[in-house]
């Protein structure tokens, strides 16, 4: 088997006025996170896991922002394309493992739905797919509620 990991990162401010998306769930909070997409950190940090993987180049190449066709497009949107190019290329997904940092609000109600979210569109098990959540213990632009960022690194693979 050729085996290949991808790591993945992405970060967004947060504004008001805005609606908070992570992992296809809109949470119910007073800030959403500023981009040219629905700025879906964690979905954002997956793709571009994914694509690195593959040697696909990264999020912002993809989906440059400069492009007005991404303008606003959701996030499930960006994850479902990335994924399509890496099966395209005949690689096969093992597992997502993914963390979103914030220091609000909380995510634990909000990540089953997330993980549903992500092996729908990826055509994964939800057993593939391993969310967590962490704060940054109050310290940084996350810790002040400033911002929200994620990492998340993928297995993929492709049969001999």
């Amino acid at each position: 088997m050729n085996f290949r990991v991808g790591h993945g990162f992405d970060v967004h401010r947060l504004v008001v006025e805005r609606k908070l998306i992570l992992g296809g769930v809109e949470l119910d909070f007073e800030k959403g996170l500023l981009g040219h997409s629905d700025a879906d950190v964690l979905l954002h940090a997956i793709a571009d896991a994914l694509l690195g993987a593959a040697g696909l180049g990264d999020i912002g190449h993809a989906f440059s922002p400069d492009d007005s066709e991404v303008e606003g497009i959701s996030s499930m949107e960006i994850l479902r394309k990335s994924f399509l190019r890496v099966r395209d290329l005949k690689y096969y997904l093992s597992n997502i493992d993914a963390t979103i940092l914030a220091e609000q609000p909380k995510m634990k109600p909000h990540l089953q739905q997330m993980i549903k979210n992500i092996a729908t569109v990826c055509e994964i098990k939800e057993s593939q797919v391993n969310l967590k959540a962490t704060t940054t213990e109050k310290l940084g632009f996350i810790g002040r509620k400033e911002g929200i960022a994620a990492e998340a690194v993928v297995l993929i693979f492709m049969e001999k």
